[in-house]
């Protein structure tokens, strides 16, 4: 299991405060202190809504859909659940996990219906004393996969071996060892608390403390110079994004704090990238070839991966054949930027240009009329008609998204999130 170092963040007026109890501002914008920690190769990221009232809940759920649209690592969303719909609040705005309050019997008689709805593997049970778990432990082990720890005195791994749970522990203050014996206890997933929030700076050193198995450098065949090709590429779109080089030591930094860092061949150093540019690439999966001698790194970019600017470092044509991209993302994109062309360009005799125009009734309108022609065309038998029905449906949508200011990432990532 990849153990993992989780800050915690407590939200209140949208500001970061300090803990439950002390309302003392620790950061003004809370979406710079996440990116931060992320930056310094935290896992994940446990948020607190401390919010008071309708109102103030609302911001602070726009601003934990801020936090998880601008960091490229999970957040756990907790605070101010009551009902499935705050569940259900968290997990639309971008966060992979919720957490369910033990203390209070509204969240533990809604674990069922959350699980079901959800996934257990989207929640949380969160326990403050040894009879809170003990005496929900079946709810626990039904209908969730992981259980978040405030004494530590309940982190006991003869409770939790061979159940299929794990937990995270919340640690306040504590000395280098004792974190290190926590994370090494066999169902700790991770931890998280004051303890993770002030040793930011020293993420990496604790992951390598730790000790987790990798795949060791010495799998690998190198080449003369001692190095191993990377091939980059990007997880989403699957676009090949760079080729460089890593050494043993850039390869342990990589696997440790989630950022690509390379060897660079002409300045004979490590290069983290991103470090000069702020395109830094946030590592997603990490794989080797059969003959062992080149890895292929998923990556989540912040930026162009090329030094002039370019998404990707292969622009200069060799030979292209005649084709048509299927990449169903890349078709999406394709179409929503000819759209979006049309709308910042217009274009006279335009049919998109006409919609515009016309404004967001008519595009409304349209979108209708073309979802009433799939329910026609899905009547009918065969399923020829259906497929361009549907291509008529998209492209209206995609009208509709434009004038919304609404990107197929946006709904990519709200897709995966559910």
């Amino acid at each position: 299991m990849k153990k993992k170092l989780i800050p915690c963040i407590y939200l209140k007026n949208e500001k970061a405060v300090a803990f439950f109890s002390d309302n003392t501002i620790v950061e003004n914008d809370p979406s710079a202190l996440c990116k931060r920690f992320a930056d310094y190769g935290a896992d994940e990221l446990l948020i607190f809504d401390l919010s008071k009232g309708d109102e103030e809940h609302e911001r602070s759920l726009a601003l934990i859909k801020e936090i998880c649209g601008t960091v490229k690592i999970p957040v756990i969303g907790a605070g101010n659940v009551n009902r499935m719909e705050d569940v259900k609040k968290l997990l639309y705005a971008g966060c992979k996990r919720a957490v369910l309050n033990y203390s209070k019997q509204s969240n533990i008689d809604i674990t069922k219906e959350v699980s079901d709805k959800f996934g257990k593997n989207k929640i949380i049970a969160s326990v403050k004393t040894m009879d809170e778990l003990t005496d929900n432990k079946d709810l626990i082990f039904q209908y969730t996969k992981t259980v978040l720890l405030h004494d530590l005195s309940i982190a006991k791994d003869d409770f939790f071996k061979n159940t299929g749970l794990s937990y995270i522990s919340i640690l306040p203050k504590a000395s280098l060892d004792k974190i290190i014996e926590h994370l090494k206890a066999d169902n700790c997933e991770g931890i998280t608390g004051e303890v993770v929030n002030e040793n930011y700076k020293e993420y990496e050193g604790i992951k390598g403390l730790v000790g987790e198995t990798y795949v060791p450098f010495s799998t690998y065949k190198l080449n003369s110079d001692g190095l191993i090709p990377v091939i980059v590429q990007d997880y989403r779109t699957n676009k090949v994004l760079m080729l460089a080089y890593m050494n043993e030591e850039a390869y342990e930094k990589t696997l440790r704090s989630g950022l690509m860092t390379y060897f660079s061949r002409s300045r004979q150093s490590l290069w983290l990238k991103g470090e000069t540019s702020g395109n830094y690439q946030h590592l997603k999966a990490l794989s080797y070839d059969c003959d062992s001698d080149t890895l292929l790194a998923r990556v989540d970019p912040d930026g162009p991966a090329c030094h002039t600017g370019a998404v990707s470092c292969f622009f200069n044509d060799v030979l292209t054949y005649d084709f048509e991209e299927k990449n169903p993302l890349e078709v999406l994109n394709d179409v929503y930027s000819v759209i979006e062309d049309r709308k910042l360009h217009p274009k006279e005799g335009s049919y998109t240009n006409y919609l515009f125009d016309k404004g967001i009734d008519k595009i409304l309108k349209k979108v209708g009329e073309e979802a009433t022609e799939i329910v026609i065309a899905a009547k009918n038998p065969g399923a020829g008609e259906i497929k361009y029905e549907i291509s008529d449906f998209l492209y209206h949508v995609m009208v509709l998204m434009v004038e919304k200011g609404v990107t197929w990432d946006e709904i990519m990532t709200e897709l995966a999130n559910r």
